[in-house]
């Protein structure tokens, strides 16, 4: 009898108290990014199947305006909860200019609905003093999935 009951608890309660599955990075995000020059813009990330997916920039056209069209965007999840996403974009440089470059999110789920990170944007002008040999720019970011 204790036998039988120590089963029943093993597959009903036991359960409860288990590891929680991982978060996946499926579905849409808000992202909220800032960088050196270019602070608080955000965008939305859809993911697509296979490790692509698209950027909706909400902020980052012509007098802070959105971009009409959804742009390709690649993503892949790492172990550990560790996620990366990155697009092809133009963004606003200060006050002044537009640069196309390489925009890139690598970030830790900080739930299974939100993930922080660091962000960087690599400029296609080249800049031989930045030891990557072009124009660059570092953030941060914050995610949360829209529902």
């Amino acid at each position: 009898m204790k036998f039988l009951l120590a089963i029943i608890l093993l597959t009903t309660v036991a359960p409860l108290f288990g590891s929680q599955p991982e978060p996946t990075l499926s579905g849409r995000w808000r992202v909220k990014f800032s960088l050196v020059e270019t602070p608080n813009k955000n965008l939305i990330f859809e993911v697509k199947q296979k490790g692509s997916g698209t950027f909706s920039l909400l902020d980052t056209g012509p007098d802070n305006k959105s971009v009409p069209d959804p742009l390709p965007a690649v993503w892949s999840e790492i172990d550990n909860g560790r996620v990366t996403f990155a697009g092809n974009v133009e963004m606003p440089l200060g006050t002044c200019c537009r640069e196309v470059g390489t925009l890139i999110f690598k970030g830790t789920y900080a739930s299974g609905n939100s993930i922080k990170g660091k962000t960087i944007f690599i400029a296609s002008t080249t800049d031989e003093e930045n030891f990557i040999g072009y124009r660059s720019s570092t953030g941060t970011f914050t995610a949360t999935r829209e529902p």
